[in-house]
């Protein structure tokens, strides 16, 4: 019994002799545990360039704007449908020469002493007038006419230096008989009106061709030239010759303004 105990108690020893030997030595290092990717890897790179993107969408908005602003401004006055109102552009293509038409024995064309007038205004051309009510209108830019039958009323706007006088309006009157029909000028001369002074050029001239008949009807013409701050306003009232419209001429020439500053 005694040799079995002892046996029993060596064998324990010897197990603790083993244990001790073990751990006795220097352990082996522990491997190095992973060092951990900083944080700021860890964010995707997507949205670092989400706002060069945003960027991208909101400049053809801004292309866009710029480009509907510049249309505002037209290049040049338009040429007017009337040849007997011309535009007052060096350079335009002269209209082929012809011969004046005789005039009507009963023309029509008086404008009624009943009728009504209304107030046009053009803020592109910073202008207004009276004129009547219920003519057809035409609008390119800073120019407009109104016309019915064979009367019309028309203003067209050119760039101009200088204020033209009578003495000085040689050139518009060259320009008035190169791009208009048969147009033989009266009298030149300078007025004035409760829109400012203005120089008046009296003329006629033959209409467009009628484009069923082909006839022609001789016209009677008052241009008045209306000048302010480098821009020149011709007004052009127009009936066939020998209609009696000189009060309903007068008041609209005496309505023209220029728009206040």
């Amino acid at each position: 019994m005694n040799i079995k105990r002892m046996s029993g108690s060596a064998l324990v020893v010897t197990a603790l002799a083993m244990l001790l030997a073990g751990c006795g030595g220097n352990p082996a290092p522990a491997p190095p545990m992973p060092t951990a990717s900083p944080v700021a890897n860890l964010v995707p790179t997507t949205p670092a360039t989400a706002p060069t993107v945003a960027v991208a969408q909101v400049s053809p908005a801004v292309t866009s704007t710029t480009s509907s602003a510049a249309t505002l401004t037209p290049a040049a006055p338009a040429t007017p449908t009337n040849p007997n109102a011309p535009s007052m552009q060096p350079g335009d293509t002269p209209l082929p020469t012809e011969q004046p038409v005789a005039a009507e024995q009963s023309p029509a064309g008086d404008i009624p002493d009943t009728q009504a007038y209304v107030t046009y205004t053009n803020a592109l051309g910073g202008y207004s007038l009276a004129v009547p009510e219920g003519w057809a209108r035409t609008e390119r830019g800073a120019d407009v006419s109104f016309s019915s039958k064979l009367d019309g009323v028309s203003v067209s706007i050119t760039d101009t230096a200088a204020t033209p006088t009578a003495a000085s309006a040689d050139s518009i009157v060259a320009l008035l008989k190169q791009r208009g029909r048969a147009v033989e000028v009266g009298k030149v001369s300078d007025v004035q009106l409760p829109g400012g002074p203005a120089v008046l050029i009296t003329y006629t001239s033959n209409s467009d061709p009628n484009p069923v008949t082909n006839k022609q009807v001789r016209l009677e013409n008052n241009a008045y030239l209306f000048w302010e701050a480098g821009k020149l306003a011709t007004l052009t009232l127009y009936a066939p010759l020998g209609a009696d419209n000189v009060d309903q001429w007068k008041y609209m020439a005496e309505s023209f303004r220029w728009a206040v500053k």
